[in-house]
C-alpha cells in the first residue's frame, strides 16, 4: 500500500516456489533501495543486508524478516554469513526462504555483474527472480555516481505513475559439478537470468567498484579504466612480477618522462602485442600522442599496493615525482604528487606543503610529510588499510 500510495504499481509474474522446492531466492539486477519491495512480494523472506542497515528506521523493519547481517569489508563476517546461509538452507526447521542479491551492490541494470558465490555454497536448488522498472523516466537507479536516495525518492514521487515488474523464473537445480563449484553455479544462474532479462553479463564485482571509486576520489591516473588496466597487467604478467615497482628509482628523474609506445613497452619489458598497445592507449595524451610515464607508474603502484595502507603507494609516488636522489621535493613537484595520489585541490596543496615545511626550507621529504600527516586526523586514511577517502576539495 505504501508503494501504491507513492504511485508505483508492482506486478508479479510467475510462481514463487516453496521453501522445500527452493530454499534460496536469487534476485537481480539490484539497482535501487526500492528493490526492498521484493521482501513483501516474496512473503517476508529473510534478506542478507549490510550491518550498517541496522542503524536506521528501515533497519528496524528489516529485523522482522530474521535477516542475515554482513560486514562487507570484514572477511570473517563473510565466512560467518556463508555458514549461516548453509545452515538455514539445509535446516529441517521452518525458516523463511533466504533472499539474496548476489551482485552485492547496485548497478544501472544495463548488465549483470559477477554474482558472489555465498548463496550458492549450500548446493541446494535456487529460484531466480528478476526485477524490472519499465518506466519512461528512470528515477530509481541508485549507484556509485548520480543522485542521492532522497532526490531519487522525490523524483519518483513526482511521477504520475511508475511500474515495477517482478518475475519468478523456474527453479534452477544444480548439477553435481555446480554443487562442487559455487562460482560455476553462480555464473550459470547469472547466465539464465541475463537471458531472461535480455541483457549482457560483465565480470565486475563490488570490490572492483569500491577500488575504482577510491581511485577516482584520490585522483589516481587512469582510475576510470582501472578494471581494464588490472586485466591487461595480469595478461602481460605485470601483476605477478611488479615490474613497475622496480622502475621507481632516482634514475627515473633523469629519463624522458613523455614516452612513445616503443619506449613504454621497452621499459616495462612487454612484447609488442595488442594488450600492450591497449594498455598504452589508456594513458595516451591525444594532444601529444605520448604517454606521461609517471601517470602510468602511479596507477600501477596503486594497484600493486592496493591491500596496503595508502602511505605505501605514497612512498613510491614520492620517488616518482622527486627530481633528485636526495628525496627532496619542492612545492611544484609536491602539487603534481598530491593531485594524483590524494585528490588535493590547490588550497589544500599550498596549506599542507607549508605546514609540512614549518622551517621554510622550500622542500620536504617523505619523512617530513609522514611526520606531519600523523598529527592530522583528516589524513588518518593514509595509514589505514582498504578505506575510502573523500577529499575536502570534493
Amino acid at each position: 500500500m505504501s508503494y501504491l500510495a507513492g504511485g508505483m504499481a508492482i506486478s508479479i509474474r510467475g510462481r514463487q516456489a516453496s521453501r522445500k522446492e527452493a530454499p534460496i531466492l536469487v534476485v537481480a539486477p539490484h539497482s535501487s533501495f526500492l528493490d526492498s519491495c521484493i521482501v513483501y512480494a516474496t512473503k517476508m523472506s529473510s534478506v542478507i543486508v549490510r550491518k550498517e542497515s541496522m542503524d536506521n528506521y528501515v533497519g528496524k523493519l528489516i529485523n522482522y524478516t530474521q535477516p542475515l547481517y554482513v560486514l562487507r569489508d570484514d572477511p570473517n563476517s563473510r565466512q560467518n554469513t556463508i555458514k549461516e546461509i548453509i545452515e538455514r538452507a539445509t535446516s529441517k526447521e521452518n525458516w523463511p526462504q533466504v533472499l539474496i542479491f548476489p551482485e552485492g551492490t547496485c548497478t544501472n541494470r544495463s548488465c549483470l555483474i559477477t554474482f558472489k558465490p555465498g548463496g550458492f555454497y549450500p548446493g541446494v536448488p535456487v529460484q531466480p527472480v528478476t526485477i524490472r522498472y519499465p518506466n519512461a523516466k528512470d528515477t530509481v537507479t541508485w549507484t556509485w555516481e548520480g543522485p542521492g536516495a532522497l532526490k531519487l525518492l522525490w523524483l519518483t514521487l513526482t511521477q504520475v505513475h511508475s511500474s515495477c515488474e517482478i518475475e519468478f523464473l523456474p527453479v534452477y537445480y544444480p548439477s553435481e559439478e555446480e554443487k562442487r563449484d559455487p562460482k560455476l553455479y553462480a555464473r550459470n544462474v547469472r547466465d539464465v537470468m541475463a537471458k531472461a532479462l535480455g541483457i549482457p553479463v560483465l565480470d565486475y564485482t563490488y570490490d572492483d567498484c569500491k577500488l575504482q571509486q577510491r581511485a577516482k576520489q584520490l585522483g589516481i591516473p587512469g582510475a576510470a579504466h582501472l578494471r581494464d588496466i588490472t586485466e591487461l597487467r595480469a595478461s602481460l604478467g605485470l601483476s605477478t612480477n611488479n615490474r613497475e615497482l622496480e622502475l621507481v628509482n632516482p634514475s627515473l628523474a633523469s629519463k624522458t618522462r613523455w614516452v612513445d609506445y616503443n619506449t613504454f613497452a621497452s621499459w616495462l619489458g612487454l612484447p609488442y602485442n595488442r594488450d600492450a598497445k591497449r594498455l598504452y592507449d589508456i594513458f595516451l595524451h591525444h594532444g601529444t600522442e605520448l604517454v606521461y610515464f609517471p601517470d602510468y607508474l602511479v596507477c600501477a603502484c596503486f594497484l600493486a599496493c592496493q591491500h596496503e595502507p595508502l602511505s605505501v603507494t605514497l612512498l613510491y609516488a614520492f620517488k616518482i615525482f622527486t627530481p633528485n636522489e636526495y628525496g627532496r621535493m619542492n612545492e611544484r613537484n609536491y602539487e603534481e604528487l598530491v593531485t594524483r595520489c590524494l585528490g588535493f585541490g590547490p588550497e589544500e596543496t599550498v596549506m599542507t606543503f607549508r605546514e609540512a615545511d614549518p622551517d621554510g626550507k622550500g622542500y620536504i621529504t617523505f619523512d617530513d610529510f609522514i611526520k606531519y600527516a600523523r598529527t592530522k586526523p583528516e589524513l588518518e586514511f593514509l595509514f589505514a588499510k582498504d578505506t575510502t577517502h573523500k577529499p575536502k576539495s570534493q
